[in-house]
């Protein structure tokens, strides 16, 4: 493998738990408790569709004007918990397997729905790892749809057929696979059965994904 593609929440940093406290307060509003299994269904899924899924679960509509003031609120949510971000979000083992794939000339992507993406990226102190960074401000088409993922190998100026991603959702793998990518599930078989491989983390060190 040439091209490295990661998901953001929940595979390089710990902020899906963020994202999920943002859209229960959005979802208390509508009279819906959400729960982790509901979390499960939005991992992975950009803003505007996971606020529709909510609304559906929740059994409310509301005008396009309403729609735009709920993402924007569940936006400010997540924005405020998440105003003192540093490295201390970063997943064990995440900077260290970075470091080793820039040290045998791998290129480095993101690839993720999160619209504060690079601002992540850079209170955690990992963007300059990054060759390129495709997020939600840069995509029509939410996962599993594949054009987040071909967009990043188009940066990297790679074939697909060279690329592997890293992804802890199923949209993610599903997106990965439509892609014409290896899909590398962070997580189990079980969770994550349409991924090639499956890894718990990135400790110890992945060495044989260096390849």
């Amino acid at each position: 493998m040439e091209g490295y593609i990661f998901d953001l929440d929940g595979v390089l940093v710990d902020t899906a738990k963020h994202h999920y406290e943002a859209w229960k307060a959005i979802a208390r509003e509508l009279g819906l408790d959400l729960t982790p299994a509901h979390n499960e269904a939005l991992k992975g899924i950009g803003r505007e569709d996971s606020l529709k899924r909510i609304l559906e679960w929740a059994g409310k509509d509301c005008s396009p004007e309403a729609f735009q003031e709920l993402a924007l609120r569940k936006n400010a949510f997540f924005l405020e918990q998440v105003r003192h971000i540093d490295a201390s979000e970063l997943l064990p083992g995440v900077k260290e397997f970075l470091e080793a794939l820039k040290a045998k000339g791998k290129k480095i992507a993101l690839g993720s729905a999160s619209r504060n993406a690079r601002m992540v990226l850079e209170r955690t102190g990992i963007v300059s790892f990054f060759d390129t960074i495709v997020d939600g401000t840069m995509v029509s088409k939410a996962k599993p749809n594949p054009e987040v993922f071909l967009k990043a190998a188009e940066g990297l100026e790679l074939p697909s057929s060279v690329c592997c991603v890293f992804e802890d959702a199923s949209a993610g793998i599903q997106a990965a696979k439509s892609a014409g990518m290896m899909a590398i599930g962070i997580g189990s078989k079980e969770v994550l059965p349409q991924a090639d491989r499956w890894l718990t983390g990135f400790v110890p060190l992945p060495e044989e994904l260096f390849l």
